[in-house]
């Protein structure tokens, strides 16, 4: 993982059980979006095919499967604001 955490980050990552490794994951395959004055990275339909091809299975992907639903927030700054689980769809800018 290449980006610095706020403390507000590192606090969201414990209390929503989002392990380092997703936010990882999440970095290298992630889709990226612009979201006011910063970017949130998603697993959106192009990101779970480059992760699963990259994974190399079903099992690898059944594996990461709970954490699909997780977005991180960037900022401009280059730290990682905040991570958590999506509830609801995304608006399309």
């Amino acid at each position: 993982m290449t980006y610095d955490l706020t403390h507000h980050a590192r606090a969201r990552l414990q209390q929503r059980a989002i392990p380092p490794l997703v936010i990882g994951l999440l970095e290298q395959f992630g889709s990226v979006a612009r979201c006011g004055g910063a970017e949130r990275l998603t697993f959106d339909k192009a990101a779970r095919r480059r992760l699963a091809r990259e994974l190399g299975g079903s099992r690898s992907m059944q594996i990461v499967e709970r954490w699909l639903s997780v977005y991180a927030v960037v900022g401009d700054n280059g730290h990682l604001v905040t991570a958590s689980h999506r509830t609801r769809r995304f608006r399309r800018p």
